[in-house]
């Protein structure tokens, strides 16, 4: 059925691509954050599994809202790694890193989050699609907000 919901064929693909890069960064980030909770040693282990296990539980909910999003204007939403791969800003983790240097690759991660969100607004104000600008500025907020959190533990 034809989706008529007063945004442009060509704005609704424009759009929809861009929530399939957000999405892809955000199960990225997801994936890591879950490494990272699985893997942390050293004396704040505590500290941070619990932190990292708080953020991968938050994430595995966006990732839902986001792919719905790109439903609801009618495309399909990525699901495979091989789609991600092609579509994230973030790089993945092999290694175990140490403590510290798993904080400062999830802040980079985070920022990237963010500016991933913001470079889809221009299309969103464009169509006036206040749904899709509701979910980017609510996760622009969470991601810059777990940025300041992760960035204060390294002091």
């Amino acid at each position: 059925m034809q989706i008529d919901i007063g945004i442009s064929d060509e704005l609704r693909h424009e759009i929809g691509e861009g929530l399939s890069r957000l999405l892809a960064d955000t199960y990225t980030l997801y994936l890591k954050t879950h490494n990272f909770h699985w893997n942390v040693t050293g004396p704040m282990f505590n500290t941070l599994h619990l932190m990292f296990e708080a953020q991968y539980t938050e994430l595995a909910l966006a990732v839902d809202l986001i792919a719905e999003r790109i439903r609801a204007l009618g495309l399909p939403a990525p699901g495979s790694y091989a789609q991600f791969a092609k579509l994230t800003s973030l790089q993945e983790e092999t290694r175990v890193p140490a403590a510290e240097e798993m904080l400062r690759q999830l802040v980079k991660d985070q920022e990237a989050v963010v500016r991933t969100a913001r470079s889809i607004f221009p299309a969103v104000e464009k169509a006036s699609d206040e749904p899709t600008a509701d979910l980017l500025t609510q996760r622009m907020q969470i991601h810059e907000k777990t940025a300041w959190m992760l960035r204060s533990m390294l002091g």
